[in-house]
């Protein structure tokens, strides 16, 4: 089955050629793999960064948002804990609908866990969590398991 082509991709140059002819002659070639070396950077800077460090650490994602005139990069942190306590999470001038992607998980020692982001209202069951200007917020339903480690993950668009 073939895959519909669509006009409206927002990355249609993000992949590289899977060939190239290379010139014999030498000025001719210096250019071709300076052009290479430069489709070949552009790519690898353009692809999301599996890193998830317990620092800001940049996602390399590009979000282009209605009304502004150029991409917001994304930031990520992870932050790790063993109680439901909040955390300072250290993010400078938090703003409303600045996250983009939260998560995380915890063990009772026995089993694993979700962590639901989202809500400031006790699930029965469960622990979610929310985020203010300088804290991340447990919340923790009637019956839910001790928590006795767990790691969060917050994504957030950056002000510059």
């Amino acid at each position: 089955m073939t895959a519909p082509v669509q006009s409206n991709i927002a990355n249609p140059g993000n992949f590289l050629a899977t060939s190239r002819n290379f010139p014999s002659d030498s000025q001719a070639l210096a250019v071709e793999l300076s052009k290479s070396y430069i489709d070949i950077a552009t790519q690898v800077n353009n692809r999301t960064s599996g890193l998830f460090a317990t620092s800001s650490t940049i996602t390399g994602e590009s979000w282009y948002m209605a009304g502004q005139t150029g991409k917001q990069n994304t930031i990520r942190q992870a932050y790790i804990f063993t109680t439901t306590a909040a955390i300072d999470h250290g993010i400078q001038n938090v703003v409303p609908n600045q996250f983009t992607n939260c998560f995380g998980s915890y063990t009772d020692g026995t089993n694993s866990y979700g962590l639901i982001w989202g809500t400031s209202v006790a699930i029965a069951g469960q622990i979610s969590f929310y985020m203010t200007a300088t804290q991340i917020v447990f919340v923790t339903g009637a019956g839910a398991p001790t928590l006795t480690a767990g790691r969060i993950i917050l994504q957030w668009l950056s002000n510059s």
